[in-house]
Protein backbone atom coordinates (compact mmCIF):
# COMPACT_ATOMS: atom_id res chain seq x y z
CA UNK A 1 0.00 0.00 0.00
CA UNK A 2 1.03 3.55 0.19
CA UNK A 3 3.95 4.08 1.98
CA UNK A 4 2.81 6.82 4.05
CA UNK A 5 3.00 5.33 7.46
CA UNK A 6 5.67 6.85 9.37
CA UNK A 7 6.38 9.75 12.55
CA UNK A 8 5.10 12.68 11.30
CA UNK A 9 8.19 15.02 10.47
CA UNK A 10 9.73 16.92 13.01
CA UNK A 11 8.02 21.04 13.35
CA UNK A 12 10.72 23.57 11.88
CA UNK A 13 12.47 24.68 15.00
CA UNK A 14 11.66 27.49 16.63
CA UNK A 15 13.79 30.63 15.95
CA UNK A 16 17.04 30.87 18.61
CA UNK A 17 18.04 34.25 19.66
CA UNK A 18 20.89 34.54 17.21
CA UNK A 19 18.53 33.24 14.11
CA UNK A 20 15.42 35.33 14.63
CA UNK A 21 15.40 38.56 13.33
CA UNK A 22 15.91 41.41 15.26
CA UNK A 23 12.51 42.69 14.38
CA UNK A 24 10.80 39.50 16.14
CA UNK A 25 8.27 40.05 19.06
CA UNK A 26 6.64 37.75 20.77
CA UNK A 27 2.69 38.69 20.23
CA UNK A 28 3.91 38.45 16.52
CA UNK A 29 4.02 34.41 15.86
CA UNK A 30 7.12 33.53 13.71
CA UNK A 31 6.96 31.58 10.26
CA UNK A 32 8.33 28.50 12.37
CA UNK A 33 6.35 28.82 14.88
CA UNK A 34 3.39 29.12 13.06
CA UNK A 35 4.38 25.48 11.21
CA UNK A 36 4.73 24.05 14.55
CA UNK A 37 0.71 25.03 15.60
CA UNK A 38 -0.12 23.67 12.15
CA UNK A 39 2.10 20.40 12.98
CA UNK A 40 0.66 20.45 16.52
CA UNK A 41 -3.00 20.52 14.44
CA UNK A 42 -2.35 17.51 12.28
CA UNK A 43 -0.87 15.45 14.75
CA UNK A 44 -4.16 15.42 16.60
CA UNK A 45 -6.30 15.03 14.18
CA UNK A 46 -4.08 12.23 13.09
CA UNK A 47 -4.72 10.60 16.26
CA UNK A 48 -8.53 11.30 15.78
CA UNK A 49 -9.06 10.66 12.50
CA UNK A 50 -7.26 6.92 12.79
CA UNK A 51 -9.23 5.74 16.16
CA UNK A 52 -12.41 7.00 13.91
CA UNK A 53 -11.36 4.72 11.09
CA UNK A 54 -10.54 1.98 13.20
CA UNK A 55 -13.70 2.01 14.70
CA UNK A 56 -15.52 1.08 11.57
CA UNK A 57 -16.64 -2.13 11.89
CA UNK A 58 -15.56 -4.68 9.02
CA UNK A 59 -18.43 -5.11 7.05
CA UNK A 60 -18.58 -1.44 6.71
CA UNK A 61 -15.37 -1.36 5.45
CA UNK A 62 -15.67 -3.89 2.76
CA UNK A 63 -19.27 -2.68 1.74
CA UNK A 64 -17.73 0.91 1.34
CA UNK A 65 -14.88 -0.46 -0.82
CA UNK A 66 -17.35 -2.13 -3.13
CA UNK A 67 -19.44 0.57 -3.47
CA UNK A 68 -16.79 2.70 -4.39
CA UNK A 69 -15.27 0.27 -7.12
CA UNK A 70 -18.79 -0.67 -8.35
CA UNK A 71 -19.65 3.12 -9.30
CA UNK A 72 -18.23 4.49 -12.65
CA UNK A 73 -15.08 6.12 -12.67
CA UNK A 74 -15.69 9.48 -12.31
CA UNK A 75 -13.23 10.96 -15.35
CA UNK A 76 -12.99 9.02 -18.78
CA UNK A 77 -9.34 6.64 -18.72
CA UNK A 78 -8.10 6.05 -22.48
CA UNK A 79 -6.68 3.39 -23.24
CA UNK A 80 -3.96 1.90 -21.40
CA UNK A 81 -3.74 5.05 -19.19
CA UNK A 82 -1.49 4.22 -15.80
CA UNK A 83 -3.54 4.32 -12.33
CA UNK A 84 -1.05 4.02 -9.29
CA UNK A 85 -3.02 2.31 -6.40
CA UNK A 86 -1.21 1.18 -2.67
CA UNK A 87 -1.92 -1.55 -0.93
CA UNK A 88 -3.70 -0.90 2.38
CA UNK A 89 -2.55 -1.33 5.92
CA UNK A 90 -4.76 -2.02 8.67
CA UNK A 91 -8.27 -0.17 8.46
CA UNK A 92 -7.14 1.54 5.86
CA UNK A 93 -10.07 1.30 3.02
CA UNK A 94 -9.04 -1.25 -0.06
CA UNK A 95 -8.22 0.00 -2.82
CA UNK A 96 -8.33 -3.40 -4.79
CA UNK A 97 -11.64 -3.73 -5.75
CA UNK A 98 -11.50 -0.04 -7.74
CA UNK A 99 -7.73 -0.93 -9.55
CA UNK A 100 -9.64 -4.23 -10.61
CA UNK A 101 -12.18 -2.55 -12.05
CA UNK A 102 -10.19 0.20 -13.43
CA UNK A 103 -7.64 -2.70 -15.30
CA UNK A 104 -10.91 -4.48 -16.35
CA UNK A 105 -11.61 -1.44 -18.17
CA UNK A 106 -8.12 -1.01 -19.74
CA UNK A 107 -5.98 0.61 -17.27
CA UNK A 108 -2.29 -0.38 -16.56
CA UNK A 109 -1.77 -0.44 -12.84
CA UNK A 110 1.59 0.50 -10.67
CA UNK A 111 2.47 0.20 -7.14
CA UNK A 112 4.49 3.39 -5.25
CA UNK A 113 8.02 2.24 -3.79
CA UNK A 114 9.67 3.96 -1.28
CA UNK A 115 13.17 5.54 -2.09
CA UNK A 116 14.21 7.01 0.92
CA UNK A 117 12.87 9.77 3.13
CA UNK A 118 12.60 12.93 1.58
CA UNK A 119 12.41 11.59 -2.17
CA UNK A 120 9.32 11.11 -3.95
CA UNK A 121 8.15 7.92 -4.42
CA UNK A 122 8.69 5.76 -7.18
CA UNK A 123 5.74 3.90 -9.49
CA UNK A 124 6.59 0.05 -10.62
CA UNK A 125 4.05 -1.29 -12.76
CA UNK A 126 2.29 -3.96 -11.36
CA UNK A 127 -0.51 -6.72 -12.46
CA UNK A 128 -3.03 -8.69 -10.16
CA UNK A 129 -1.12 -12.30 -9.56
CA UNK A 130 2.49 -10.31 -9.48
CA UNK A 131 4.87 -11.72 -7.00
CA UNK A 132 5.61 -8.77 -4.46
CA UNK A 133 8.71 -7.55 -2.27
CA UNK A 134 8.13 -6.19 1.53
CA UNK A 135 9.09 -3.03 1.59
CA UNK A 136 9.12 -0.24 4.34
CA UNK A 137 7.11 -1.23 7.20
CA UNK A 138 6.34 -4.97 5.55
CA UNK A 139 4.31 -2.86 2.97
CA UNK A 140 4.02 -4.95 -0.08
CA UNK A 141 5.47 -3.79 -3.67
CA UNK A 142 6.67 -4.14 -6.80
CA UNK A 143 10.42 -6.17 -7.40
CA UNK A 144 13.33 -4.19 -8.62
CA UNK A 145 12.77 -5.83 -11.91
CA UNK A 146 9.34 -4.54 -12.35
CA UNK A 147 9.43 -1.14 -14.72
CA UNK A 148 8.90 2.13 -13.84
CA UNK A 149 6.11 3.71 -14.73
CA UNK A 150 3.98 7.49 -14.80
CA UNK A 151 0.87 7.29 -13.45
CA UNK A 152 -1.79 9.45 -14.68
CA UNK A 153 -3.76 9.03 -12.38
CA UNK A 154 -2.73 8.62 -8.67
CA UNK A 155 -4.99 6.50 -5.87
CA UNK A 156 -4.06 8.35 -2.32
CA UNK A 157 -4.65 6.94 0.57
CA UNK A 158 -5.39 9.65 3.63
CA UNK A 159 -6.24 9.99 7.05
CA UNK A 160 -8.58 12.83 7.28
CA UNK A 161 -9.75 15.07 3.76
CA UNK A 162 -12.13 18.30 3.73
CA UNK A 163 -13.64 19.28 0.40
CA UNK A 164 -11.19 21.62 -0.61
CA UNK A 165 -8.99 18.79 -1.49
CA UNK A 166 -6.77 18.95 1.41
CA UNK A 167 -5.63 15.76 3.23
CA UNK A 168 -3.73 14.67 5.92
CA UNK A 169 -2.01 12.18 5.19
CA UNK A 170 0.39 9.85 7.72
CA UNK A 171 3.23 12.31 8.25
CA UNK A 172 6.34 11.70 6.22
CA UNK A 173 5.31 13.41 3.10
CA UNK A 174 5.81 11.13 0.73
CA UNK A 175 2.38 11.80 -1.79
CA UNK A 176 2.79 15.84 -1.24
CA UNK A 177 6.50 15.09 -2.90
CA UNK A 178 5.12 12.69 -5.09
CA UNK A 179 1.99 14.99 -6.41
CA UNK A 180 4.06 17.71 -6.78
CA UNK A 181 6.69 16.56 -8.47
CA UNK A 182 4.89 14.94 -11.16
CA UNK A 183 2.79 18.09 -11.29
CA UNK A 184 5.92 19.63 -12.36
CA UNK A 185 6.28 17.65 -15.28
CA UNK A 186 2.78 16.43 -16.40
CA UNK A 187 -0.75 16.35 -16.30
CA UNK A 188 -1.93 13.88 -13.20
CA UNK A 189 -5.08 13.50 -11.56
CA UNK A 190 -5.04 12.77 -7.28
CA UNK A 191 -7.67 11.09 -6.18
CA UNK A 192 -8.18 10.63 -2.67
CA UNK A 193 -10.22 7.37 -1.61
CA UNK A 194 -11.83 7.33 1.98
CA UNK A 195 -14.38 6.45 3.95
CA UNK A 196 -17.04 9.16 4.39
CA UNK A 197 -16.65 9.37 8.34
CA UNK A 198 -13.15 10.76 7.33
CA UNK A 199 -14.28 13.77 6.11
CA UNK A 200 -13.67 16.63 8.38
CA UNK A 201 -14.47 20.54 8.45
CA UNK A 202 -10.85 21.87 7.30
CA UNK A 203 -7.76 20.63 7.20
CA UNK A 204 -5.20 22.97 8.00
CA UNK A 205 -2.72 22.94 5.14
CA UNK A 206 0.80 24.24 4.05
CA UNK A 207 2.58 25.59 0.59
CA UNK A 208 3.95 21.86 1.03
CA UNK A 209 0.61 20.05 0.81
CA UNK A 210 -0.25 18.73 -2.48
CA UNK A 211 -4.45 18.92 -3.07
CA UNK A 212 -6.64 16.57 -4.41
CA UNK A 213 -8.80 17.25 -7.56
CA UNK A 214 -11.24 14.44 -6.44
CA UNK A 215 -12.24 12.71 -3.18
CA UNK A 216 -14.15 8.99 -3.66
CA UNK A 217 -16.42 8.06 -0.89
CA UNK A 218 -18.89 5.32 -0.85
CA UNK A 219 -21.61 8.11 -0.44
CA UNK A 220 -20.42 10.25 -3.49
CA UNK A 221 -17.68 11.58 -5.51
CA UNK A 222 -16.44 15.17 -4.64
CA UNK A 223 -15.18 17.26 -6.95
CA UNK A 224 -12.81 19.45 -5.20
CA UNK A 225 -11.88 23.27 -6.61
CA UNK A 226 -8.85 23.94 -8.22
CA UNK A 227 -6.31 25.68 -6.41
Amino acid sequence: MAPTYFRREPGIDAPTAIAAPHSWHPMQPSISASAAKIADAKAAIRRDARAKRDALPAELRAQAAATIAARPFPCALPAGAVVSGFMPLKSEINPLPLMRSLAAAGARLALPVVRGRGKPLLMRAFAFGDSLASGVWGIREPKPGAPEAVPDVMLVPLLAFDRGGNRIGYGAGYYDLTIASLRAQRSVLAVGIAFAAQEIVQVPATARDARLDLVLTEREVIHCPAA
